[in-house]
């Protein structure tokens, strides 16, 4: 980067515009780490813009959820905690606003001492399978959908998540999807998500009220996979501590609440073809293509084998429960919710495939990653779908894996998979998945102590 002191010229708008007129007294120079969190080192301004490049050891991409460390016997030179050198990719550049100063956060490109992409970053992988893309002539456009529920604060884990309570008085009820005055129930709340959007330069397209207490939606509008993905990633944060502020959590696990539905990350996807922009959905006589039913078969394919990418934790596999708002299959129609893979009603200029599967726990990068990915084998291998379902899919068969030990081994028996995610990254990836689910294996469960103490 330019030592210029005025490198703030080359900032997105609305971090110019943020800190127009006021001293920038900080820069969080970040990348995210596998589960999603913001890693990274944060700086006085001044040192900021006199600085061209910064360093972080690989070790952060050993780490599991809880904070340990996997060992990993084909990796060389593992616990040697080598630098990776991250450079600022200014067009990532947004406002902090909920902190005290006024502080910018950029997202840093990260590479080896050689130059070559770091293959375990997340932004990395996905970069990797745009690249794909690219290389056939194809641009894929991307529209995630965020769920996640407010809760009262929970400080005791060993505490049941509770609903929040709201401006009446009342905790937060459930089975109010689309309401309104739900909604308003944590007015509060949801205009400070507004605010840090408007200030960070981010287009919210609707907020609405989900199916569980206390459980909202936020849809983006369609794009670039790697600005949406970055824009994910900043929600997620920014969610967070606009919940802060009114004394309740924000959480994005998959299910927090038992008796409530789990949270999603639905992903649409559309291809435009590079050189003229059309959408490769669609045909001349704007019914669905070939590439269209290639994709669907695709994700029928190989999301089973990629559910540890977009279901990445135990609790991620309890949101999979038929009629309660989730996919168990991967069937797929027109305008039908209870399918893993749904069309929306659109125009034929907006043909795309909905993947439902997606758990909003996930890593931003990673899911969409995977998601894409499935999609890609499906055109390049020419594989043909299953019939569309007719009526419920909840009656069909079951697809996804029920536990992250079984999506694990479906991982483990598919190469074409693991090529194109890159080697190394799944190889660590899913060792930590292992890690973490013989971590929690260790854990005795109320229900266990209920039922089993006495009884058995």
């Amino acid at each position: 980067m330019s030592t210029d002191n005025n490198w703030t010229k080359n900032l997105p708008q609305a971090a110019q515009d943020y800190i127009k007129g006021r001293k920038l007294e900080e820069v969080e120079c970040i990348i995210s780490d596998t589960p999603g969190l913001s890693r990274g080192k944060c700086m006085p301004a001044r040192k900021f813009g006199k600085m061209d490049q910064m360093y972080l050891p690989d070790s952060i991409f050993y780490q599991t959820v809880t904070g340990s460390y996997v060992d990993i016997d084909e990796m060389e030179n593992q616990y040697t905690e080598g630098d990776m050198v991250l450079t600022p990719d200014l067009a990532s550049a947004t406002a902090a606003p909920w902190t005290g100063d006024i502080t910018l956060q950029v997202i840093h490109n990260v590479e080896d001492l050689q130059g070559n992409p770091m293959p375990l970053v997340p932004r990395n992988v996905l970069k990797r399978i745009l690249a794909l893309y690219e290389a056939e002539g194809w641009k894929p456009v991307v529209a995630p959908e965020m769920e996640f529920y407010l809760v009262a604060p929970n400080i005791n884990p060993n505490d049941p998540i509770e609903p929040p309570m709201g401006r009446t008085g009342r905790k937060a009820a459930s089975q109010q999807a689309y309401s309104m005055s739900a909604v308003d129930e944590y007015g509060p709340v949801i205009d400070d998500i507004y605010d840090f959007a408007e200030a960070q330069g981010f287009e919210i397209d609707t907020i609405i009220q989900e199916g569980g207490a206390g459980q909202i939606e936020i849809n983006l509008q369609h794009g670039d996979p790697l600005k949406l993905a970055d824009e994910v990633f900043f929600f997620k944060r920014l969610i967070k501590e606009a919940a802060l502020r009114h004394n309740c959590f924000a959480t994005f696990m998959a299910k927090p609440m038992g008796d409530q539905p789990g949270s999603a990350m639905h992903i649409h996807h559309s291809i435009l073809d590079i050189k003229t922009g059309q959408n490769i959905f669609t045909g001349k006589d704007d019914k669905p293509t070939e590439k269209f039913t290639q994709f669907i078969a695709g994700m029928q394919t190989y999301l089973p084998a990629a559910t540890p990418f977009i279901a990445p934790y135990v609790n991620s596999y309890r949101r999979y429960v038929a009629h309660f708002s989730a996919p168990i299959n991967l069937e797929w129609a027109e305008n039908n919710r209870t399918t893993g893979i749904r069309i929306p009603i659109s125009g034929p200029e907006a043909r795309r495939v909905e993947n439902r599967v997606a758990g909003m726990d996930c890593n931003p990068y990673i899911g969409i990653a995977a998601s894409l990915a499935c999609g890609y084998l499906g055109m390049k291998q020419g594989l043909e779908p299953r019939k569309p379902v007719k009526g419920e899919a909840y009656d069909a068969d079951r697809d996804i894996p029920p536990s992250m030990y079984e999506a694990l081994s479906l991982l483990d028996d598919c190469p074409e998979l693991t090529q194109i995610m890159g080697p190394e990254f799944t190889m660590v990836y899913k060792a930590t998945k292992r890690m973490e689910y013989d971590e929690f294996q260790e854990v005795i469960s109320p229900w266990e102590r209920e039922h089993l103490l006495m009884n058995v």
